[in-house]
């Protein structure tokens, strides 16, 4: 009788590589799809605010500052 000689793991060998490369190409696309979606919805220039004063002001006044968007 022959002994057997292949392992229990080979006929499995196929299908652990395309789960493998199924979770590395996920795992690459969260940061590929999320760079795109910041990038898209960034909304121009964030962070950047207007300031007006006039200087018709008194000085003893409070001016506040306004923020255009």
């Amino acid at each position: 009788m022959k002994p057997r000689t292949f392992s229990a793991i080979g006929g499995w060998q196929s299908l652990m590589f395309c789960v493998g490369i199924y979770f590395v190409s996920l795992f690459f696309s969260i940061f590929i799809c999320s760079s795109i979606f910041y990038v898209v919805n960034s909304g121009g220039n964030p962070g950047k605010a207007t300031v007006v004063a006039k200087s018709s002001h008194k000085v003893d006044k409070h001016m506040l500052a306004s923020v255009n968007r």
